[in-house]
């Protein structure tokens, strides 16, 4: 273990080096890191200066991490950017008196059914919604509600157990896929929700907080498959997306009325015929890369800001660039075993536009679509690009996608490619 002078950065979970190592990465350019996490960290050397293993999820776990963190080292502040850590970090800020949001608003947050009810209160467009335990507590809520319906976990991530309901006869098969989402969600909330479906194109609004004031930085428009279930498999930031202006005021009133006062939020929303109305407000960076695309689009870098503001400074919001950038998530043709993935185009000097080829599964393993499967087997993995317009981004996507060879052996024995 390495001894700083300087006060250390504590960040809870959030290390996963293939959606969140970047986050670490780039908050440690600027402090010092301890990170508290289930395991020792897998990041590069010299990365993370101390650490410490516990339950992420358990607030009194991460409390006593966090005190012993601080018996070796004096601390600037706490983050993270895992969503199911989000009420210890707001626990272990309050012990150690640095900057961060109350428990109370964070488990607002993470407790879907409170954010509805604090959005009612606050005259914040939303979703009629129904917290129910059972299928006929489910069964009255969608015929009050009227369908289509969104069963949904009160405090899930990652459109878990998120399922479209657009007849009364499919509301049982919905309902277990639903439930068994729920039997595994965090300790926040219980039980699934009934709620209206909001129809329009899907965005989230990425914000910071300081202080109580919240400004809008970015517009991320996403595209969304597998119906009725709801995958997000790709995103785009445009620096200068014209809905910035128009969606900005309900972000911003969406996060006050769940009292958060400080970070970076992912305020996720749907542009319905009367106008923008939120899904949730995720009180963290957004995943899948949301954050490197705002930094390729704008150049604000966001794991930068949130631990400026974890550690009470004000933060940089000058934009240094101007472009659009979209990432692609490349899932397979069917479920089964991966037995062919080649791309024959590389980034390189040719290409300053292709930023990023990640790839998740290797010749051989397993590959299962959505539902059954998740984001460790669902995915192969993705392309990162930029652009000067949203529609060369797009063509650009699909060159890569025209190009890339998948063959998969479904369980039956059929080849598909």
């Amino acid at each position: 273990m390495f001894r700083s002078t300087a006060p250390l950065l504590i960040v809870v979970g959030g290390s996963d080096p293939v959606y969140r190592g970047y986050c670490v990465e780039q908050a440690a350019a600027a402090y010092p890191i301890a990170l508290i996490d289930t395991k020792a960290p897998s990041l590069r050397p010299g990365l993370v200066l101390d650490h410490e293993v516990a339950d992420t999820h358990d607030p009194q776990a991460v409390v006593a991490a966090g005190l012993a963190l601080a018996a070796r080292h004096p601390i600037a502040g706490v983050v993270t950017w895992d969503e199911y850590a989000l009420v210890p970090t707001a626990e272990l800020a309050a012990r150690l008196g640095v900057p961060g949001n109350s428990p109370e608003a964070m488990n607002a947050c993470r407790d879907k059914a409170s954010s509805r009810r604090r959005f009612a209160e606050h005259q914040v467009p939303s979703a009629t919604s129904t917290r129910v335990d059972t299928l006929a507590e489910a069964t009255a809520a969608a015929l009050r509600t009227g369908f289509p319906v969104v069963l949904k976990p009160a405090s899930h991530a990652a459109s878990i157990g998120v399922v479209r309901v657009d007849a009364l006869e499919q509301l049982p098969t919905a309902w277990e896929f639903a439930a068994a989402g729920a039997g595994e969600q965090g300790p926040e909330g219980s039980g699934v929700l009934v709620e209206e479906y909001l129809s329009g194109p899907e965005i989230s609004v990425e914000c910071v907080t300081r202080h109580g004031v919240t400004t809008a930085l970015a517009v991320t428009r996403k595209e969304v498959a597998f119906p009725p279930y709801f995958e997000e498999v790709g995103h785009t930031v445009d620096a200068g997306d014209p809905l910035l202006p128009e969606v900005t005021p309900v972000a911003v009133q969406a996060v006050q009325a769940l009292g958060i006062t400080e970070g970076i939020q992912h305020v996720e929303m749907r542009l319905t015929p009367s106008g923008p109305r939120i899904i949730e407000v995720n009180s963290r960076i957004g995943g899948d890369l949301i954050g490197t695309l705002v930094g390729l689009a704008t150049g604000l870098d966001l794991p930068r800001i949130a631990a400026d503001v974890a550690c009470g400074k004000v933060p940089d919001l000058t934009r240094t660039k101007h472009t659009i950038s979209a990432i692609k998530i490349i899932y397979p043709p069917a479920s089964g075993t991966l037995t062919a993935r080649h791309l024959p185009i590389a980034p390189g000097p040719e290409r300053p536009w292709l930023h990023q080829v990640t790839w998740l599964r290797e010749s051989g393993e397993l590959v299962v679509l959505p539902p059954a499967g998740d984001l460790d087997t669902s995915r192969i993995g993705w392309f990162v690009v930029t652009a000067d317009t949203p529609s060369a981004a797009q063509q650009r996507i699909a060159v890569l996608t025209d190009a890339l060879t998948l063959t998969v052996e479904p369980s039956s024995g059929e080849s598909c490619a």
